[in-house]
């Protein structure tokens, strides 16, 4: 299974108009689950993006084609990144789309404000909260009990010695 994203193209500009419930299927609720981390933190909310989305998707059944995998784009090359980024994988059961933010927001806990630095993993939460990131797009593949989720976030964030918000 891979999610069919709307392919009308629209413009940032365009895109940047609040939609009620934008994303297909089982990415429902992706950008408010986003959107509540953000605004408990006084940051303003993330736009769905249908073309940001394309390209998450594309990302997403590449990886399902090998097995749904974990791995990020590559900075180089065909598949260059582009955005922002965050992964999710999960075996065996179905995570819903505020189960994928809450994964990466649990990171939090190893971000500390002050200083701006990680006693562990905390760059997909860094990257969920980035202040300056304002358009998301999601997509996801299913292989057997495996699912991968892909992210994209525009513009990208956790910029070395940047502080995300």
């Amino acid at each position: 299974m891979s999610i069919k994203t709307d392919a009308v193209a629209a413009t940032p500009d365009d895109e940047l108009e609040p939609r009620a419930d934008p994303e297909p299927g089982p990415l429902r609720g992706i950008t408010a689950a986003h959107n509540s981390v953000r605004a408990a933190l006084g940051i303003p909310g993330l736009t769905w993006s249908p073309s940001v989305a394309q390209f998450a998707q594309q990302w997403a059944d590449k990886l399902k084609a090998q097995g749904c995998i974990m791995q990020h784009r590559p900075f180089q090359g065909a598949d260059a990144q582009k955005y922002g980024e965050n992964i999710f994988s999960s075996w065996g059961y179905e995570p819903t789309a505020q189960d994928v933010v809450n994964d990466w927001v649990s990171e939090e806990a190893d971000y500390d404000y002050e200083t701006n630095t990680c006693s562990g993993v905390c760059g997909h939460y860094t990257q969920v909260v980035w202040r300056n990131s304002k358009r998301l797009g999601c997509g996801m593949a299913v292989c057997d009990d495996k699912q991968v989720w892909v992210c994209n976030y525009d513009p990208a964030g956790n910029i070395w010695g940047e502080w995300p918000y």
